[in-house]
């Protein structure tokens, strides 16, 4: 995932920015989860590993970005790299933190952004067309051009003409596996909004702005939005009172947990549990990863040697454990499986791979 704005772990305090040379900033945020909390509770092993989702803060872009304005194109090519994008929209009034366009508008900038990106779409698009269109002339008739090629072209040029992300139009399957392969577009990319409000206004649950920002990206291809402060973030982070802590989170708790949760499942994740006396560890898949694919993620070449996975479902053992460590009561129940290589993994299951023989044995 990106943000799109200098929150680069949802807790920066809020500063102005010169439009200079200005690298990506990395974070690894933990996925908050209380079924793996649960789990580790349980086990108290030596190691634990959460899942993760990785953040890039890349700083904002201007309008003309597409044509090289402000840091142009080394945001678009950073944000060309990410899965996702967070798109932090400046919803607070302050005299101390000057906006590019000297006053506060969140639809303007909404506006000015999917416009850039847009454009930047449109230009790889067209260029993706004359690339293809060459390589037909060279090859003197031996080649021509796709029906899925032609027809999803035209439509990607009409709709990022008319400002339209590539994410809110139909795409048959042939499509969208035409348009990976062949254009790196930063529109396809799901987009999770966050609107920066004022402490105050985060507390109260309320701004003028924030109805006509839902409106906008109901009608602009859709995704989550996300109020919260950073003003209020940083102000929690600094607090190291424990009770204090407590006291300000259950006044107004933090946004953190729901943005992290929300923008993993954005880009179509989950994970799976392995959970043991050794080590408790969440493992990330696409939704859809079958058994196979799932144990690869633990060991590339456990796929080839995969031969059952064991699994008990994250309410099922949460319901039948009793407190306890063990698998014993699950089974018991009749609700410890064994699946082979055709199942969908779900999110949540705790899973015990059989893997054969990784090596070919040595030759007497």
């Amino acid at each position: 995932m990106a943000t799109q704005n200098p929150v680069a772990r949802f807790g920066r305090v809020k500063a102005n920015l010169k439009m200079g040379v200005v690298e990506p900033n990395e974070a690894r945020c933990p996925v908050p989860d209380e079924r793996y909390d649960y789990l580790c509770s349980l086990w108290k092993p030596p190691s634990t590993q959460p899942a993760y989702l990785f953040v890039t803060d890349i700083a904002g872009l201007i309008r003309g970005a597409s044509e090289g304005a402000g840091l142009g194109n080394a945001f678009l090519s950073h944000i060309q790299a990410v899965d996702g994008i967070y798109h932090v929209v400046r919803v607070f009034e302050d005299t101390e933190v000057v906006h590019v366009d000297d006053s506060v508008d969140p639809i303007r900038d909404l506006e000015t952004i999917q416009s850039e990106l847009c454009k930047k779409d449109l230009e790889i698009v067209k260029k993706a067309v004359e690339a293809e269109n060459q390589a037909v002339r060279r090859s003197q008739g031996k080649f021509k051009l796709s029906p899925t090629f032609i027809n999803a072209t035209e439509k990607l040029l009409k709709m990022l003409e008319n400002n339209e992300p590539v994410r809110a139009g139909d795409w048959t399957t042939a499509e969208v596996e035409m348009i990976n392969e062949k254009m790196r577009l930063i529109t396809t990319k799901p987009i999770t909004y966050l609107a920066n409000l004022t402490k105050a206004d985060y507390m109260r649950k309320k701004n003028k702005w924030l109805p006509k920002i839902h409106a906008w990206i109901q009608a602009h291809g859709g995704g989550a939005l996300i109020p919260f402060s950073v003003d209020y973030e940083q102000q929690l982070w600094d607090t190291k009172d424990p009770e204090e802590k407590e006291k300000m989170q259950k006044e107004c708790a933090s946004a953190l947990p729901k943005i992290i949760t929300t923008g993993y499942k954005a880009l179509n994740l989950i994970y799976f549990f392995t959970a043991g006396e050794k080590e408790v560890r969440a493992w990330t898949v696409y939704n859809g990863a079958l058994a196979p694919e799932a144990a690869s993620v633990i060991h590339t070449d456990f796929a080839k040697a995969f031969i059952k996975a064991e699994v008990a479902g994250w309410e099922d053992f949460k319901e039948l454990c009793g407190g306890a460590k063990s698998m014993a009561p699950i089974k018991a129940a009749g609700k410890y499986r064994i699946e082979g290589k055709s199942y969908v993994v779900k999110d949540g299951d705790i899973i015990y791979f059989q893997i054969g023989q990784l090596t070919a044995p040595k030759k007497k």
